[in-house]
């Protein structure tokens, strides 16, 4: 079977989703090497359930069907999915190709199943990892049994953080990815995918009212609403070439028939995305960087 791209989302990122998805097909010079799957967490009848709780950090949270990052579960459905066999690149819905994703489906795996990189701010194989981009080998993967990891998370037999973070794989079958196959909110001549990841200068949403769950570290409970008050809305990113890039891109994927501009103005009214999306696409038409990939000229 090809290699596969699997995007996973909720509705309220489904139009990043898509855009990630014609990112991967554009800036290929081998789209057809390969196939992109958008897998939605609303295909999941257990992540939609209210009144579930999870353990996060060692304290007790109540899960959010409606949260921002409501499809954060769904990276470890992948390989079930995809029936243990295959390769697969699982990313979040906010991360857009700028290189080739062919490079990373033809690299050597050195016979580990999973490759990514350590989250923000950490540095080795031992410190909390970033599965919002995972290059996956699903035939070492078949310990990953996701009805069966739901059902231990909402019974808080383990944390959600050790979950996400692999910190109970086995890290003898794990790799770290360079950091530009997973470039946080960076974007530059190096970078190959870049990740919107901080939700609240996600380039899409800026003057929307925040609808994610705060998380910051040390935080108490009670000071949330007068940081809602005082913070209420997204607000932009502070590098204007990642909005241009986005917008770009979209404008792309319109051009392309990958997006409908019926989509656009659907997902504007859900307050999915912002309220100036149709001027920005014509803003940032045709400004695309990088240039459009080429295939190879024959020899």
């Amino acid at each position: 079977m090809k290699p596969t791209v699997v995007i996973h989302t909720n509705d309220k990122q489904m139009l990043g989703a898509l855009v990630s998805a014609h990112s991967f097909r554009r800036n290929s010079r081998t789209p057809d090497a390969f196939d992109v799957r958008i897998v939605n967490a609303s295909d999941f009848p257990e992540l939609q359930e209210r009144g579930h709780t999870l353990l996060r950090g060692g304290h007790v949270r109540e899960w959010d069907p409606d949260d921002l990052q409501s499809f954060t579960p769904v990276r470890f459905a992948i390989p079930g999915l995809l029936g243990y066999e295959g390769l697969a690149l699982v990313t979040d819905p906010d991360v857009f190709a700028v290189g080739d994703v062919a490079e990373l489906f033809g690299r050597d795996l050195e016979g580990k199943a999973i490759w990514c990189r350590p989250r923000p701010g950490y540095h080795k194989i031992t410190d909390p990892l970033a599965t919002s981009v995972m290059l996956l080998d699903n035939s070492g993967l078949e310990h990953w049994r996701f009805a069966a990891d739901l059902e231990a998370l909402w019974a808080h037999e383990v944390d959600y953080l050790d979950w996400i973070n692999l910190q109970r794989e086995n890290l003898d079958a794990i790799g770290l990815l360079e950091p530009e196959w997973n470039h946080f909110d960076t974007l530059t001549p190096a970078t190959k995918l870049l990740h919107n990841t901080k939700r609240r200068t996600q380039p899409w949403k800026t003057g929307l009212p925040i609808d994610f769950t705060f998380r910051e570290r040390g935080l108490l409970n009670f000071a949330l609403p007068i940081v809602r008050k005082l913070a209420p809305n997204y607000t932009r990113h502070p590098d204007r070439n990642q909005e241009a890039y986005f917008y770009a891109l979209l404008a792309d994927a319109v051009d392309a028939g990958a997006v409908t501009t019926d989509q656009v103005r659907k997902e504007v009214r859900l307050g999915h995305i912002r309220r100036d999306s149709e001027a920005l696409i014509d803003r940032y038409r045709g400004q695309l960087w990088p240039a459009r990939a080429e295939a190879p000229k024959a020899a």
